[in-house]
């Protein structure tokens, strides 16, 4: 099967850097176009093997970005397109059925109650989502929860499947000489007590949260791995409470490395770290995000033997309690963040690192891109399944 994915942008994201682990998983012919910003996650598509095309659409009213985007759909001869966020699934779903392609799968993949994308929803973003929505075959979510978010919008219950984001999960498993080499790079004392937080710098993660809990606890460590329009502001934030020599703000992570013949504890060609030696660098993660989609940094914690912490994580609220055991609900309040990272701090047993949890396991990539394929299989076939027979149980 010939597929073509076209994705918004190819910075380093939770979409985009889900749609290179699908694109090492699935038995297809694949190639990519990214609408606009060919970044590091582009770059690692290409060293994975796989072909980029970059469309250079200069807005989201670049109109003229439809029939090129139509000719190099026919030009291709595609099986099936598959759209992955919110300017691509509407730009890329009308091109498809413009050049003649019938099976057309659309991932939603941060649909969350109040926003998309991190931008608000609104009546007009709704119409226009759903005029593009019934273009397409068929349309994934990435939690059950998305699922039924999707639904309330009107998206016909029979068009929408649920496959959730996925890991690697065995790359994540704990290593103590990660721990010591990881903890050693970045400066951390060996014995320091380090929460941490994984995500981009935006307001709705509210990390500002965890940045003021960390500075209430002395002697405690706040690792903060991501980027985003929020960095400075946090950074100018640790300084005002006294707590800049104790907040670390790695930057953007690109997860894989670039590279494959690159060691799990490494990173990049440049010293970096990768995402498996950060996490072992930690001995909390939280998640103060009250708005989410699946919760993939929740997921990669557990796969890397850490308890967690979240105010909301539709990835494990959608399994039973025992799939998770170290992980806990939380209210997301300052003080009450204070006294759940005080906890970890004075309890060493506490924080030790733990097997990985049923939940990492449930969601590995391996899984997710088998059951993506039944969705293809469907769509192009022109039958539309029921959700039951592609979601996860």
């Amino acid at each position: 099967m010939k597929v073509l994915h076209i994705i918004t942008g190819l910075g380093i994201g939770g979409a985009e850097q889900q749609l290179r682990l699908l694109l090492r998983q699935l038995p297809t012919d694949g190639d990519v176009i990214t609408l606009t910003n060919p970044g590091a996650v582009a770059d690692g598509i290409v060293a994975d093997g796989g072909s980029v095309r970059n469309l250079a659409m200069a807005g989201n009213r670049d109109l003229g970005a439809l029939p090129r985007l139509t000719g190099l759909i026919r030009q291709g001869r595609y099986d099936l397109v598959h759209t992955h966020l919110y300017r691509a699934c509407l730009y890329g779903r009308f091109a498809a059925r413009l050049a003649g392609v019938r099976a057309i799968v659309a991932t939603e993949h941060s649909l969350g109650e109040a926003q998309i994308e991190g931008r608000p929803l609104t009546p007009g973003a709704r119409a226009l989502y759903l005029a593009g929505e019934r273009a397409g075959t068929a349309t994934v979510a990435v939690s059950a929860t998305v699922a039924r978010r999707l639904e309330r919008w009107g998206v016909r219950r029979d068009r929408i499947h649920v496959v959730p984001n996925g890991i690697e999960a065995g790359r994540f498993a704990f290593d103590p000489a990660a721990r010591r080499a990881a903890r050693a790079h970045l400066g951390l004392p060996a014995g320091a007590f380090v929460a941490g937080g994984v995500g981009r710098l935006t307001p709705g993660k509210r990390f500002d949260r965890l940045v003021r809990a960390v500075a209430r606890l002395p002697e405690a460590r706040f690792l903060l791995v991501g980027d985003g329009p929020e960095r400075a502001r946090l950074r100018r934030l640790a300084e005002e409470l006294g707590a800049a020599d104790r907040v670390l703000l790695y930057g953007a992570c690109e997860d894989p490395p670039p590279y494959k013949d690159l060691s799990r504890t490494g990173g990049s060609p440049a010293g970096g770290l990768g995402l498996p030696a950060l996490l072992a660098a930690m001995d909390v993660a939280v998640s103060t995000s009250h708005d989410e989609a699946f919760g993939l940094a929740a997921v990669e914690a557990l796969a890397a033997g850490l308890p967690v912490l979240y105010v909301t994580c539709p990835a494990l609220q959608d399994l039973p309690p025992e799939s998770a055991p170290e992980a806990r609900r939380i209210s997301g309040s300052v003080p009450g963040l204070a006294d759940e990272l005080r906890r970890f701090q004075e309890t060493p047993a506490a924080r030790a690192p733990r097997a990985v949890a049923p939940a990492a396991l449930h969601y590995d990539i391996s899984r997710s891109a088998a059951q993506l394929m039944a969705v293809y299989e469907h769509a192009a076939r022109g039958r539309s399944a029921s959700l039951r027979e592609v979601s996860c149980p």
